[in-house]
């Protein structure tokens, strides 16, 4: 039996040249060596004999004059890059109005290296003594003194990260004359105010933004290193445009913005004019006060559960800024009850004149004739042009002694200009009101368009303020507004405008008080239009009163209702643009009656003082006419004169439901109807 032979073992592999890694290990070696003796020798010689090249260096990659007057070093100490500077100046360029870009008695610094190269400059700690900044931007904002470039536009200003700064009696001045915005701050120290802070640092100053002025002072508050979870935290006030504005917050170090969730206040005599500081246009408020959550995002700013008061009204919500190629203003807003008054800016009042004063004296401060109540508040087109918006806004309640409102929701959309209020609903005594209104600021004069639908509502709480009674009221009303002008204030562009108003009266009730109230003695008013004390309600079959608007003037087209026992026309009509009104009434029985007047009742004056004509032409031509019959005959003649032959033709329904126009509607034989206004200028009384 042949005997299995034993394999060899393997060749050893030839082992890497230990000559290589020698090598290797030398050159690593020589490396470590040589970058460990260059840091001994910054670091004994604090890397003083660096002066003078660093002066050429800096002159030279800068393209300005860099000059150390005093003590240089420049080192590590010991993974930290350590710079101290005594009498440093840097130049500005020639076209800045400035000399000096940076100038301090002396400045000390611990660097993070890594951030000089990759990244946002990190300081761990800056100490500064009477340093003095002049940042600007030139005319066209293309250059600015602080980028450091021979060609080439400005890059905008970042702070570096700073974790620990000791600063003493240092000055920033900043121009931006695009914004513009000028700000001269003070930096020092602040006295303690609290056994656990170690460091304090005060900043204060003034300067305009655009054309407002404002004052600032704040504190920057660190803690002893000592104490564990250090912190640096932020109290700072603002004074401009009548209010003052409060920031509180901690942030990650000194200048460290960014992310930071900051507690914002402001509060003062009108928000508008703080908004408008930054081109925001919103209505006039009487005095606020509102506090929230910021923070910051690149270019967005956030504000978060703000909660406050405006006038006797209160509000909650959100908004976001966004300062891009165009700013932007978004919110979501709520509130629980908006007093009437301080709505009265959205239509162009000033809350704190209506308040004290009235509507007529409000809207005489607006720049409107006497007797008139439509503002003339120019729309704020310049600026609605600069910034876009959008709104969601809503509304528990509207505190008002004659109109019950709530449940408003608005959503609000501003697009270059273009202004809509698209849609806004709310209820009213029991109705809903839909509306749309455009505002488009893009046409000169803005065309403006009104479009207001008014749902089944019951008249007795709707005009309940008025001298209707509730009680014996059962008769709703609906309509509609539809216009179209073109103007730049409330009052030119219903001046100017054309379309059509119609109010609808289904089958119902109307039972009238006899209140005497200062807008409008509606009582009296009806009950002279049907001559008695209406001892009952008025049974309505029907009832349109509707109006042609061309122009800017409104004229019956028609007014017709239709009880069990009259039927009521109107002619004439009234005035945008002078808020003139000329209307008169008449009440038709439809049986025989004595006693009855039969002459128009007019409604006349202004919508500022409207008042009621009811002793008119016809009706002392009538009395005329009796009193000549009572002498030639016998005094019971004299009667005849005020008898209603009861002639009066009752309408078709149908085309009165329909809001058709006096052309279309018809007598209950299906005859057409001239006893109505139909759209014409001249009214027959």
């Amino acid at each position: 039996m042949k005997m299995p032979v034993a394999s060899e073992p393997p060749e050893p592999r030839p082992s890497a040249n230990p000559r290589f890694w020698r090598i290797v290990r030398n050159v690593l070696l020589i490396v470590l060596g040589t970058i460990f003796a260059v840091w001994l020798v910054l670091f004994i010689t604090k890397g003083r004999f660096l002066k003078h090249p660093f002066e050429s260096l800096a002159s030279s990659l800068s393209d300005r004059e860099v000059k150390v007057g005093g003590d240089f070093q420049l080192y590590f100490a010991p993974l930290r890059m350590k710079f101290l500077a005594e009498q440093l100046s840097v130049s500005n360029p020639d076209w800045a109005r400035g000399r000096t870009l940076f100038a301090a008695r002396r400045i000390e610094a611990r660097i993070a290296p890594l951030s000089l190269l990759f990244g946002r400059r990190h300081l761990y700690s800056l100490e500064l003594n009477h340093g003095v900044a002049n940042l600007e931007w030139d005319t066209a904002h293309k250059r600015n003194t602080w980028t450091f470039a021979k060609s080439g536009e400005g890059k905008p200003f970042e702070m570096p990260r700073i974790d620990r700064a000791d600063i003493v009696g240092t000055q920033i001045h900043y121009i931006d004359p695009q914004m513009p915005l000028r700000a001269n701050l003070t930096i020092d120290p602040i006295a303690a105010t609290d056994t656990r802070i170690g460091k304090a640092v005060g900043v204060s100053g003034d300067g305009t933004f655009r054309t407002t002025p404002f004052r600032l002072s704040a504190r920057l508050l660190s803690p002893d290193a000592s104490i564990s979870g250090a912190e640096n935290r932020l109290q700072a006030r603002a004074w401009a445009a009548n209010s003052v504005i409060d920031v509180s917050g901690t942030l990650p170090a000194l200048t460290e913005f960014e992310g930071v969730p900051l507690n914002v206040a402001a509060q003062g005599r009108d928000l508008s004019d703080l908004l408008a500081v930054i081109d925001v246009a919103i209505p006039q408020t009487r005095r606020y006060a509102l506090k929230a959550r910021l923070v910051k995002d690149a270019q967005t700013y956030r504000f978060t559960g703000m909660t406050g008061t405006f006038g006797q009204s209160d509000l909650s919500g959100s908004f976001t800024v966004t300062n891009e190629e165009r700013l932007r203003l978004d919110a979501t807003l709520a509130t629980r009850r908006l007093d009437i008054i301080d709505a009265a800016p959205f239509i162009g009042y000033n809350p704190d004149v209506v308040a004290s004063k009235g509507a007529v004296a409000a809207a005489a401060a607006t720049g409107a004739g006497p007797r008139r109540i439509l503002p003339d508040a120019a729309l704020p087109v310049e600026m609605m042009q600069r910034f876009d918006a959008g709104l969601d806004w809503k509304i528990a309640i509207v505190r008002s002694k004659n109109v019950p409102v709530s449940n408003i929701a608005l959503k609000l959309s501003l697009d270059k200009g273009r202004l809509a209020l698209s849609p806004l609903t709310f209820s009213m005594a029991r109705g809903d009101v839909v509306s749309d209104m455009i505002f488009d600021t893009r046409q000169r004069p803005s065309a403006i368009r009104y479009d207001i639908r008014l749902a089944s509502t019951p008249m007795g709480r709707l005009l309940a303020g008025y001298g209707v009674a509730g009680s014996g009221t059962t008769g709703t009303i609906r309509g509609r507004i539809e216009l179209e002008g073109r103007g730049d204030t409330i009052h030119d562009s219903l001046a100017t405008s054309s379309g059509r108003i119609a109010f609808v009266m289904p089958q119902g009730t109307l039972w009238t008080q006899n209140a005497q109230l200062a807008e409008l003695d509606l009582g009296t008013f009806v009950s002279k239009m049907f001559q008695g004390k209406l001892k009952k309600p008025i049974e309505i079959n029907c009832g349109l009163l509707a109006f042609t608007v061309r122009g800017g003037t409104a004229t019956a087209d028609p007014i017709l209702i239709d009880t069990s026992k009259n039927v009521v026309t109107g002619r004439g009509g009234f005035s945008f643009g002078t808020e003139a009104v000329d209307l008169a009434f008449r009440a038709d029985g439809k049986k025989i009656s004595l006693f009855s007047g039969q002459s128009p009742v007019g409604l006349v004056g202004h919508f500022a003082e409207p008042r009621l004509d009811v002793i008119t032409p016809q009706l002392v031509g009538r009395a005329g006419a009796g009193l000549g019959l009572a002498v030639l005959a016998t005094p019971a003649a004299g009667l005849l004169a005020f008898v209603d032959p009861g002639d009066a033709k009752a309408a078709a329904c149908g085309p009165v439901l329909a809001a058709a126009k006096a052309s279309a509607q018809r007598t209950t034989k299906g005859k057409p109807r001239n006893d109505v206004g139909n759209g014409s200028p001249k009214k027959d009384r």
